[in-house]
């Protein structure tokens, strides 16, 4: 998505508990953490239709313990006012923290996280950018997960512009973000950059904390109905502290423009 003007956004928070739903399932394997990272496109498919319970039956079946969604609309009128992020919560029973990057259609355009435990101190990562594209950011929240302890969860979605000088800015205030934070920590989402891109390379040069968990695993995201390029990652820091048990592309190919990323890690032993 674009904008030729920068707005700046409001964060909002709410529970899968507000919403009604029931408890979303239990962790299928509990020494593992299952993480999703999954561009939403606003909720409308390759087929052209809104259909947001299709994308949660998604998340559903992958029975994820977190979620990084990009491109989620709040109460836009576009998409009829909903509040993408709330009902994502209420159809999958995971809590919710949404992030606004900016003012849209009477509502919010942004990011959600989604998690099994609740999200304690979320917050907005605001990122540099050329003003007039649409403003970036990250979003943040710590989880405590049973037999990990706590760790930190992030999504971000990184500028889409064909010259990368604005994505070179946002990678280089991430790394300096936490570079000096021991805390575990995932962050996952579209870095809208493939992994020979210099902006992967920065990222995850051997002197950062960074590493990629697809590993021999990684596989295209995009376009959702012939992947080709990989642009969707889920990173990790420390170095050492995970090991990943598995990573695959969901092969969905009509919900999103973008098919889903899910990465099951474990401790380092």
């Amino acid at each position: 998505m674009t904008r030729r003007t920068f707005f700046l956004g409001i964060a909002t928070a709410s529970a899968a508990a507000a919403t009604g739903c029931v408890t979303h399932s239990t962790p299928s394997n509990p020494n593992s953490l299952r993480v999703m990272a999954y561009n939403l496109h606003h909720g409308e498919g390759v087929d052209g239709r809104q259909d947001l319970e299709r994308i949660a039956a998604v998340i559903r079946d992958a029975n994820p313990d977190l979620v990084a969604l990009q491109e989620v609309d709040r109460k836009a009128t576009r998409t009829g006012s909903i509040d993408q992020a709330a009902e994502y919560a209420r159809l999958t029973g995971l809590h919710v923290w949404y992030g606004g990057a900016m003012p849209f259609q009477g509502g919010e355009y942004g990011q959600a996280l989604l998690s099994r435990w609740p999200l304690e101190e979320p917050r907005i990562i605001r990122l540099p950018g050329t003003a007039g594209r649409e403003p970036r950011i990250a979003v943040s929240a710590f989880v405590q997960v049973p037999g990990l302890g706590r760790i930190r969860w992030v999504g971000l979605h990184l500028d889409a512009s064909r010259e990368d000088a604005d994505r070179w800015d946002q990678a280089g205030a991430l790394l300096q973000e936490w570079e000096q934070d021991p805390t575990p920590t995932l962050l996952a989402g579209d870095f809208n950059a493939t992994p020979e891109s210099r902006v992967m390379r920065r990222l995850l040069d051997p002197g950062t904390r960074w590493e990629d968990t697809a590993g021999a695993s990684a596989a295209p995201t995009i376009p959702a109905e012939a992947p080709r390029s990989r642009i969707d990652f889920v990173l990790a820091s420390p170095r050492g502290f995970w090991k990943t048990v598995e990573s695959k592309v969901i092969p969905e190919a009509v919900a999103s423009d973008h098919r889903p990323l899910v990465v099951t890690l474990q401790k380092s032993s």
